[in-house]
């Protein structure tokens, strides 16, 4: 039978069709000679609703060992008696429900029942010499009851209900396996087929396949028209050495632009694809297109790697950022909003999108996977610095330390953003000088969590080239729970003509709002100053124009020019600005401290002085009190004493010889 049988088209899912000695009609499913009802009795039976077939002694004897009863309008299987040497059957195109009443034909190795009504797979537990089992546009749901089958070479099973593989692997001497148009979701269960050389699974709802790779002698899998999206539900197919033919046309995969070349690459052993034949030029591209996916791939779990390092790096810093603050950190709510791009141990550079970064470099293969890799991150680095395009990041006291490597002049001059994170504004004003030198075209700075909670804090940036852009995060900065924040800002920086303040544009509204609300703070502050004070405080630059307006101040009015009083307005304005100085928070501290002390003793000396005028005051009342009796008695005791002249002058003789 083998020689006479062709295995099922590439193309088509409809049941075989097997040569006769006479010409079939064009698109019909025959198994054998077109024997017309007029050849054929159908004689009723004593059994109801089972016609009983006979045939002629010369049909017997022509066809002797096949029998076709295609399109008869057959809704059961007659009983056929005395063909018990049949071994070809033809049910084709009639309405058959059930299979029954050919047990007794044990020698009949060919079935064909396509296009009928069957529901269940009966009745076929005596035919042990069966080969091949055509039941295609059928209404069977289950694959059953081929336990005694063992000898099957093909079985057709397309244009059914199926939805699941099963009870096929026994089947061991099974060359052909048609599946196409069911309902199959997935395909596995297939142990066991080890002949099985052709797959038919198309038009069907296949979303992953499973144990292709167990079949040894599997050639041919028909693939098309299912929901295959991805390489990896189909994987199993790269470890089959035995696959040359297969197809995925019609699946959402064949249109996806690696398609081609990851399946070339990872099944070497193919001939065809897709009905077309594979030319070595194909295989060469797939082999190259696939060592750039390879390396795209190692990259993407270097990058996944690195900002899993990143992640991990900020929460550290940010939790020694809490300790220090004296908070108590949440990483559980907060961790997602603290994950970047990529992270380094020691500051590193990110040029363009790329990661460059300082620390050691993951052991092993990536293809171990990222998990495995991930168990192995340093979680003790506690600052982190990258170059994301034209940003400059800095997170942690420590990052500070990378303004002073040796940046290269085209790192350095794509900056123009600087942000700060989880750094003391103190620690950034010391290092405001370096990163005025080494980024030049730095305009926007960002602060976020910087302990910026005084005005005066922000006198520090004056001392940059320029400034375009200033973004304070409210996270970490009470600065900004200010009303007038923003305008002091605007008149402290006005030599910069800022743009923009947290996103917000800057309006010629905002800085005349901003002159009248510090423009007077500004002038008793530098009123109020000595004038060898107010010289230290001002610039070199800016100490001659000082003193030219010192030496114009007694110079009669008509005497300096117009322009001259422009130039004397404007630089006292700078001035005026110039004296709202920064001062650390350290020194702001040994102020309060001193001011303190100040106070302490200031108040100990005026409650010595109360206390001793309250003294002096109690004595005076007394004394009051006191002074009337005294003097009568002073005055009394006068009298008393010149009442008798002479004896009183004997006696201050006497008193003076006494004190000689």
């Amino acid at each position: 039978m083998k020689t006479t049988m062709s295995s099922l088209s590439a193309f088509g899912d409809s049941s075989f069709q097997t040569p006769s000695k006479s010409r079939t009609r064009q698109g019909c499913h025959s198994a054998g000679p077109n024997v017309s009802g007029d050849h054929i009795n159908l004689a009723s039976s004593s059994m109801p609703s089972f016609p009983i077939l006979q045939r002629s002694s010369e049909e017997k004897i022509l066809y002797s060992d096949r029998l076709t009863l295609e399109r008869q309008k057959l809704t059961v299987c007659p009983i056929i008696d005395g063909e018990e040497h049949l071994r070809l059957l033809n049910f084709q195109h009639n309405f058959i429900t059930r299979i029954q009443n050919i047990s007794n034909l044990q020698r009949l190795i060919f079935l064909d029942l396509y296009d009928n009504q069957i529901e269940e797979i009966s009745g076929l537990s005596t035919l042990r010499s069966l080969r091949v089992l055509l039941l295609g546009k059928n209404r069977i749901k289950k694959i059953s009851n081929l336990e005694n089958l063992k000898s099957l070479d093909v079985l057709d099973l397309h244009g059914n209900q199926i939805t699941r593989i099963e009870n096929v692997s026994h089947l061991c001497d099974l060359r052909v396996l048609n599946l196409a148009r069911n309902l199959l979701s997935h395909v596995d269960n297939l142990n066991g087929l080890d002949s099985l050389t052709e797959l038919n699974l198309r038009h069907n709802q296949i979303t992953f396949v499973r144990d292709v790779d167990n079949l040894p002698s599997l050639q041919r899998l028909f693939l098309s028209f299912n929901n295959i999206s991805t390489f990896e539900s189909v994987c199993c197919l790269a470890d089959s050495s035995s696959l040359s033919d297969i197809t995925f046309d019609g699946n959402p995969i064949a249109q996806e632009s690696w398609y081609k070349h990851t399946i070339l690459q990872n099944m070497m052993q193919l001939r065809q694809l897709d009905m077309k034949r594979v030319t070595e030029e194909e295989r060469r591209m797939a082999s190259v297109v696939a060592k750039k996916e390879e390396e795209k791939k190692r990259e993407s779990h270097k990058q996944s790697l690195l900002k899993e390092k990143k992640r991990l790096t900020i929460n550290n810093v940010a939790r020694k950022w809490d300790l220090q603050q004296h908070r108590t950190p949440d990483f559980a709510t907060n961790q997602d909003t603290k994950v970047a791009d990529s992270p380094s141990q020691d500051p590193s550079q990110l040029h363009g999108s790329a990661v460059v970064s300082a620390f050691p470099e993951e052991t092993g293969s990536l293809d171990s996977g990222l998990t495995s890799a991930l168990q192995g991150l340093s979680v003790t680095d506690t600052h982190l610095v990258e170059v994301d395009g034209d940003t400059l990041s800095l997170y942690g006291s420590g990052a500070l330390e990378s303004l002073d490597r040796n940046w290269s002049v085209q790192t350095a001059g794509m900056v123009t953003t600087v942000s700060f994170t989880f750094i003391e504004f103190d620690e950034i004003v010391q290092v405001l000088p370096k990163l005025k030198m080494k980024f030049p075209n730095s305009l926007h700075l960002k602060f976020k969590e910087t302990n910026l909670v005084m005005l005066q804090q922000f006198n520090a940036l004056a001392q940059l080239r320029r400034v375009d852009q200033l973004t304070i995060d409210p996270q970490g900065n009470p600065v900004v729970n200010f009303t007038l924040w923003k305008y002091y800002v605007l008149f402290r920086l006005s030599h910069f003509s800022m743009q923009k303040i947290n996103g917000t544009e800057v309006t010629q509204n905002d800085m005349i709002m901003a002159e009248r609300l510090f423009g007077i703070l500004a002038h008793v502050a530098s009123s109020e100053l000595p004038q060898y004070r107010l010289i230290s405080i001002l610039g070199d630059a800016r100490k001659k124009q000082f003193r030219y307006l010192l030496e114009t101040k007694g110079k009669k009015p008509g005497l300096v020019n117009e322009e001259n009083n422009d130039s004397k307005r404007l630089v006292g304005e700078n001035t005026n600005r110039a004296t709202l100085n920064y001062t650390t928070r350290e020194f702001y501290n040994e102020r309060l401290e001193e001011i303190k002390e100040k106070k302490k003793f200031c108040k100990m000396y005026m409650e010595d002085l109360v206390k001793e005028a309250t003294d002096i005051n109690m004595k005076n009342e007394a004394l009051q009190k006191l002074w009337p009796q005294m003097f009568i008695e002073l005055v009394r005791d006068a009298v008393i004493e010149i009442r008798n002249k002479n004896s009183y002058m004997k006696l201050c003789l006497q008193q003076i010889t006494d004190q000689k």
